[in-house]
């Protein structure tokens, strides 16, 4: 009869498993095996065993908490895990802003009749590419500039740029015209197709793609991105001009693109790897086939006689849905040239007036000029430009823990916005190139607006404020500018139910610094204690770390200087408000002391926001010594 035997499933380490081998050994073979010293044969055999059951305890623990979003440390594992929860992890995100364009155009006529000669006005494709002055920073322009077009929307101001010594009559005028721009420096790979392959994959080697612009075929058709395989309709954007629609065109002023559902089997799926390069999935329609014919229709089959319904050829089979169209077609026998932008992040948030480097610009149709080509010519070369306002939203690439917090954050949200949370992560969610949102805060609308300040001012109670800001190139905070806030406020307009309303609004930015005293102890150095100090400090009012209307709790800053090592005493702690804006303060006045309550700075009625600007200068301490 066979004896049971005791088996302890208690050790996960070498000590415990080599422990429990000989503690096994003893009980079921006394008689068999009673060496058990170092050297013998014996416990060389127990020893092995115990140092393969730690390898495999060790590695089946690892494989359950690697498979746990909140627990996993690998990249790879953390990027997959977050897909799977829907939510795609981004790399850096561009800057965004507005420039001027100039050109110079001749004089024409003489006298009161002197004025600007239109026909030199010029017409530059989308895409003109400028730079930062001594600086990295790449801009392109995303719509079509064109001069000889003004109206209220999109005007072309005029002004006078030379006049003669002599009769004080105009030589040349300037022509400006505004434009938005987006950071990031384009590129293009090429990718050959054969034979069709279902879910087939390309992969782009750049590892800080910002956005892919497009995937054009060789015969010059393209292949759109998509969020899934399975969405068949796609937003295309298209010029609101006569030839794409006669009935809106005369709206061109206002509207000058046309957004159009369009269907199509040709389009991908985008994916972000662990190894920071973008991998674009592709269909799975490899059949020539219509989908009628490999999907049929139920109700059509029958058994083929008279009277009754039709026989097919095909089988009623799940699997063919692998061969249709129905999760987008698969390449082949083609080329795909696949054009994206690479860049990015904080250092694309670049101050004004310094995009003044014209790299590349592509001129539509010579203008309508009979006088002199070298005139034209010169008019191209006149081409300048700069930015009155600094570019807004540049963004770092998602860190591993921001990838954890906001995949899990979107999972909650089921793409549908009703708590205020569902509102501040699809904020964080917007897709870079429409721009970043780095502060977030969501109240009912029951406070006065900026904008509205009449105390008899009505709140709407479907509608929430919603308080943003983001950061510059220094990783400082500013407001967004109006092309990330109409941005945003379409991209949530998706979202949200169909009854609310949302306003998009500045959060006030308080700036403050910190003064403090501390005692040292005798047995330690005064000034390598008082840099740890303010290295704490740095680290805890880290703008990372904070958000809209959270209070200064004075108690946890009096923690971090009384926890650091040496700090006998922390004698003073003092808050003042900065706001001279010529020392590039946001010129908020805010009365720290009146908002202090039990030992609590709280923030602006309005929402906002405490920051210490300049981390380096605006933090001071003293080591007192009585």
């Amino acid at each position: 009869m066979e004896v049971s035997k005791d088996v302890s499933y208690l050790g996960k380490d070498f000590g415990q498993f080599r422990k429990n081998l000989i503690d096994f050994t003893k009980q079921y073979f006394p008689n068999d095996y009673t060496d058990f010293n170092e050297s013998s044969p014996g416990m060389m055999f127990m020893e092995m065993s115990a140092y393969v059951g730690d390898v495999l305890s060790y590695y089946a623990d690892n494989n359950l908490k690697e498979s746990l979003l909140e627990q996993a440390s690998e990249r790879k594992n953390i990027y997959d895990l977050a897909r799977s929860l829907g939510y795609k992890s981004k790399n850096a995100i561009p800057a965004y802003t507005d420039i001027d364009i100039f050109q110079l155009v001749p004089a024409t006529g003489s006298g009161n009749l002197n004025s600007p000669d239109f026909n030199y006005c010029l017409s530059i494709k989308p895409g003109m590419q400028v730079k930062q002055k001594d600086g990295p920073a790449e801009f392109r322009t995303l719509d079509s500039v064109d001069f000889s077009f003004s109206s209220s929307f999109n005007p072309t101001e005029v002004s006078v740029y030379e006049s003669d010594d002599t009769t004080k009559q105009p030589v040349y005028y300037l022509l400006k015209k505004k434009a938005q721009v987006v950071s990031g420096e384009v590129k293009t790979a090429t990718f050959t197709f054969t034979t069709p392959k279902q879910y087939d994959k390309i992969v782009l080697d750049d590892t800080n793609i910002i956005d892919i612009l497009s995937c054009e075929e060789s015969d010059g058709d393209n292949w759109y991105q998509v969020d899934y395989l399975a969405q068949d309709t796609i937003f295309n954007q298209v010029p609101n001009l006569l030839e794409n629609d006669p009935d809106f065109a005369q709206y061109r002023s206002s509207s000058p693109s046309l957004l159009k559902l369009r269907k199509t089997s040709k389009r991908f799926i985008t994916r972000l790897r662990s190894d920071k390069k973008i991998e674009l999935q592709f269909g799975a329609g490899i059949s020539d086939n219509n989908d009628e014919e490999i999907i049929p229709n139920p109700d059509n089959v029958g058994n083929g006689l008279a009277g009754f319904r039709k026989p097919i050829d095909v089988d009623i089979d799940p699997s063919n849905f692998l061969y249709t169209r129905a999760y987008g077609a698969a390449p082949a026998n083609t080329t795909l040239t696949v054009t994206y932008t690479v860049g990015g992040g904080v250092k694309d948030n670049v101050q004004s007036s310094v995009l003044t480097n014209v790299d590349k610009v592509e001129f539509d149709d010579d203008p309508n000029a009979t006088t002199s080509a070298a005139m034209t010519n010169f008019v191209k070369s006149s081409i300048s430009t700069t930015n009155e306002n600094p570019a807004r939203g540049g963004k770092s690439a998602d860190t591993l823990q921001d990838i954890k917090n906001n995949a899990l954050s979107n999972f909650a949200t089921q793409n549908r916005l009703v708590t205020k949370d569902d509102y501040i992560i699809r904020c964080y969610s917007m897709p870079a190139k429409f721009g970043s949102v780095s502060k977030a805060y969501i109240v009912p609308d029951d406070q006065l607006s900026q904008n509205q300040m009449e105390e008899t001012r009505i709140p709407n109670p479907l509608a929430m404020n919603l308080y943003t800001l983001g950061v510059d190139n220094n990783n400082n905070l500013t407001t967004l500018n109006d092309a990330i806030k109409t941005n945003l406020k379409n991209y949530l307009d998706y979202y949200r139910i169909l009854t609310d309303a949302v306003n998009i609004l500045d959060a006030f930015i308080v700036n403050i610094g910190i003064d403090f005293e501390i005692t040292v102890n005798t047995n330690y150095n005064s000034n390598e204690v008082l840099l740890q100090c303010i290295n704490l400090l740095k680290q805890f009012f880290s703008i990372d770390k904070w958000q809209i209307n959270q209070p200064i709790i004075m108690s946890e800053v009096m923690n971090v200087l009384g926890n650091t090592a040496g700090v006998q005493s922390v004698v003073d702690l003092d808050f003042k408000n900065l706001y001279d804006t010529a020392n590039k303060y946001s010129g908020n006045v805010y009365d720290l002391e009146s908002a202090t309550k039990q030992g609590i700075i709280y923030p602006p009625l309005d929402p906002g926001i405490f920051e210490i600007k300049f981390l380096n200068k605006d933090i001071k301490g003293r080591v007192v010594n009585f």
